[in-house]
């Protein structure tokens, strides 16, 4: 199973989410021009004992891409609006990747909503970050990467799989991460909103937003740090950092996974999260919850 994919409006814009099991409510956030389908693999695993709920963030999948705010500001409020109309008052927040940096922003901003903190692979800890992303950031990027979506260049990744598959290999799922989310930019308003989001959060240098002076911050909420060693995309020392600064804080490395180690051992990511949900107590932030009118949900 997938979870049932669902729609609603937030503000007059649709949000796609996928939803499935039940328990206490467990927030999947995906990374920058993924999609709630890149949980897939541990959907079924972790709604065996929590209700999942993994939303295409705006500009992302099949939600709406306005033009608009895509600071991780915005990013948050957008995930505590999901949130109200959906009924929870708070979820243990997963964020993997650009994810990450919102599950942080998530829990500097509405605090009394976050009950644990899961950061995997997570921007927003360090400089360092793969030159793909970068170059987002250059000037021409914005006619560079619309032209290159629309050409047969990035096909190149897709055909290489398929090549590899043949022959009894397969590429890293790093490289077919970075293969789909490229693909997902030959929509214009996906591109535009890929390249605001870029530029919101890193700059020629690197990633410009660093969470680090606030981590103290969530030093009351149960806190599991995932990474695989071999990312290349944003290095396992952000993470080795991290959990330094978050004294009461769990880091986990997969020696043998790169940016996606939940797609690289999703058996073992499944077992972690659960183990970790079952043993922590979650965070209590008392603060008026007052109930807030709630959008309307339709089918998808």
């Amino acid at each position: 199973m997938r979870g049932t994919v669902r729609s609603l409006d937030l503000h007059g814009h649709p949000v796609t989410y996928r939803v499935l099991g039940e328990g206490p409510p467990l927030l999947l956030l995906h990374g920058i021009t993924a999609s709630s389908e890149c949980w897939s693999d541990v959907l079924d695993g972790l709604a065996e004992r929590h209700t999942v709920i993994a939303p295409d963030l705006l500009g992302h999948g099949s939600s709406d891409k306005p033009a608009g705010d895509y600071s991780l500001g915005a990013f948050a409020s957008m995930v505590r609006d999901l949130l109200v109309a959906l009924g929870h008052e708070r979820a243990t927040v997963v964020g993997h990747s650009l994810g990450g940096g919102i599950a942080m922003q998530f829990s500097y901003q509405f605090p009394e909503r976050v009950e644990r903190l899961v950061l995997v692979s997570s921007g927003g800890l360090g400089r360092e970050v793969h030159p793909i992303l970068r170059a987002a950031t250059l000037p021409g990027a914005d006619w560079v990467m619309p032209t290159l979506a629309k050409t047969g260049a990035l096909g190149l990744g897709a055909a290489a799989g398929r090549l590899f598959a043949r022959v009894g290999l397969h590429p890293s799922t790093d490289l077919q991460g970075m293969a789909d989310g490229v693909a997902s930019l030959q929509d214009d308003a996906a591109c535009r909103a890929f390249l605001h989001t870029a530029r919101s959060i890193i700059d020629v240098g690197g990633q410009r937003v660093d969470a680090t002076d606030r981590l103290y911050l969530t030093d009351g909420v149960p806190t599991l740090i995932v990474w695989g060693e071999r990312d290349r995309l944003i290095p396992v020392a952000h993470g080795r950092r991290a959990h330094t600064l978050m004294p009461h804080s769990r880091l986990e490395v997969f020696q043998d996974a790169g940016h996606f180690p939940f797609r690289d051992e999703p058996v073992r990511f499944v077992g972690l999260l659960n183990e970790f949900m079952a043993q922590t107590e979650p965070a209590r932030v008392f603060t008026d919850l007052a109930p807030r009118a709630t959008p309307g949900e339709r089918a998808a």
